[in-house]
């Protein structure tokens, strides 16, 4: 008797990734992918009509929304939806927060294909799946307490978090709101919670930090 294979959805807005990990998935006895969206409105607009998905596999990076806010929307619809985080995004600063916002578990794209299917397979029983050195790096939090820098990002909101990446992406209030689609009032109301919580004395500062911040990460995620 045939075993019933896992159903997975893919988001991500790049088509030859998610061509590779189609192939990967759909290589496994017990995986297949069934769906896939390149933005997060249109793996919203599936899973309304596809309540069958056993995993989501989702970007943080996306055309039109943030995975952040994508995820919220996915367990609105269905709350018990595993999802894995799947990035390029340094773990050391999206890990814990992806876990926060409701994902089961963090994979970098940089990871080899054997990891990413152990991931899946992880989160499908019912565990939650961080790399060794993340799952360290937790460990060592709890034991010693964040730094001071450590605490005062982690107070921000995961809708604070996207539009300080955004702010340090060169990306003005404006674009941020068309981007998120949100008003240019609930932006600017972010900035102001995001300086607040940053201990920052204004908008250059608030800019200055984002970008160096934006700049630490990405030189993170290319060593």
């Amino acid at each position: 008797m045939a075993t019933l294979k896992k159903q997975v959805m893919l988001v991500d807005d790049h088509p030859l990734m998610r061509h590779g990990m189609v192939m990967l998935i759909n290589m496994e006895p017990d995986l297949q992918v069934s769906l896939e969206a390149n933005d997060g409105n249109e793996a919203l607009a599936l899973l309304k009509k596809n309540e069958h998905i056993d995993i989501v596999l989702l970007d943080i990076t996306l055309k039109t929304i943030s995975g952040f806010e994508v995820i919220k929307s996915i367990h609105a619809i269905i709350p018990k939806l595993p999802v894995l985080f799947v990035s390029m995004h340094d773990e050391n600063v999206y890990a814990e927060r992806a876990l926060r916002a409701g994902a089961r578990g963090y994979v970098m794209k940089q990871e080899p294909g054997e990891v990413l299917v152990s991931a899946i397979r992880d989160v499908l029983k019912g565990n939650i799946y961080l790399s060794k050195q993340m799952h360290a790096k937790l460990l060592n939090r709890i034991v010693t307490g964040h730094s001071d820098s450590e605490q005062l990002i982690n107070n921000l909101t995961s809708s604070e978090f996207e539009v300080l990446r955004l702010i340090g992406l060169g990306h003005s209030s404006r674009e941020i709101a068309n981007l998120l689609r949100r008003s240019i009032k609930t932006i600017e109301t972010h900035r102001f919670n995001i300086r607040t919580k940053l201990k920052l004395k204004d908008s250059a500062d608030l800019i200055r930090y984002a970008t160096l911040w934006v700049s630490d990460e990405h030189q993170q995620t290319l060593v």
